[in-house]
């Protein structure tokens, strides 16, 4: 049965829909990969762009109906399947590199936990348990803090003894 764009069977598996869904954002990212070599082309920001706004929102659709099926079942590696093609035309890669490494280097959420994320947010926000919320928030690598920003050394020892630091290990 389809209600809403969600296919539900009678186990509530929901396999395919998932299986449906992922086939439609494989046909559209086939389609686009005659625009996206690797020396011409399309651009990674393009395509970027085209993935956070048509296919991450179809692999996402329904998402608090049907995200606590992904870790009973192997479902959810259909999904990661689908979001590897994309990563590898936007980073230009070679289908060798890991889904983790292409994650990292586009920049974007692993779709798992990407729909973990609307999932909880859906819940959040219908829950009307949305004050003082602090949702986390894509950034890119050059927009996260430097570690030496972040981590204060403080030192608040009583007795006032000095403190060696030998780097060469030759203590002297």
């Amino acid at each position: 049965m389809k209600y809403l764009g969600i296919i539900i069977d009678n186990k509530l598996t929901f396999r395919e829909h998932i299986t449906h869904v992922t086939e439609k954002c494989r046909k559209i990212i086939f389609a686009l990969s005659n625009s996206a070599k690797l020396n011409w082309g399309l651009s990674h920001k393009a395509l970027k762009t085209l993935y956070t706004g048509r296919i991450q929102p179809l692999l996402l659709y329904g998402a608090p109906v049907w995200a606590e099926i992904l870790e009973k079942t192997s479902h959810g590696k259909k999904l990661i399947r689908v979001q590897r093609l994309i990563n590898i035309k936007i980073a230009k890669a070679c289908r060798t590199v890991s889904n983790d490494a292409l994650c990292i280097i586009t920049g974007l959420t692993p779709i798992h936990i990407k729909t973990k994320e609307t999932a909880e947010l859906y819940k959040i926000i219908r829950g009307n348990r949305h004050k003082n919320l602090l949702i986390d928030h894509d950034k890119l690598p050059k927009q996260w803090l430097h570690p030496a920003a972040r981590i204060r050394a403080t030192d608040d020892t009583e007795d006032q003894t000095p403190i060696n630091i030998y780097t060469d290990g030759s203590k002297s």
